[in-house]
């Protein structure tokens, strides 16, 4: 459904360390909002709390990614990647259900 890179999944697990909590007690979510230059944009945060709604999708680093309902089908196939290169460092989405993103990447179209 969503797959996380290896540099995206460790700096993932480095982001929770330095807020004091774990992959045992919080998850990603990842979810899908309106807005952004380009009609819908990207949202993550650290939960520690799984909704019977949500999808829940596994990582090797023991990180559990959790997805709402209505973000699943806009997200179905896409990769979450880090860069730490000059151009761009951050999390980006390799999403293959975007017919158009804007400039930063942080928001697209369908």
């Amino acid at each position: 459904m969503i797959n996380v890179s290896e540099k995206a999944l460790d700096q993932l697990i480095n982001l929770m360390m330095q807020e004091g909590i774990t992959p045992d007690t919080h998850s990603l979510r990842i979810s899908v909002k309106g807005g952004g230059c380009s009609g819908l944009s990207y949202d993550m945060k650290f939960d520690d709390q799984i909704d019977s709604k949500d999808q829940v999708v596994p990582t090797e680093g023991g990180l559990k990614v959790l997805v709402d309902r209505k973000s699943v089908l806009y997200l179905f196939g896409t990769e979450l990647d880090y860069s730490d290169g000059l151009n761009g460092k951050g999390f980006h989405f390799k999403n293959p259900n975007a017919t158009r993103t804007c400039a930063c990447g942080e928001s697209f179209a369908v």
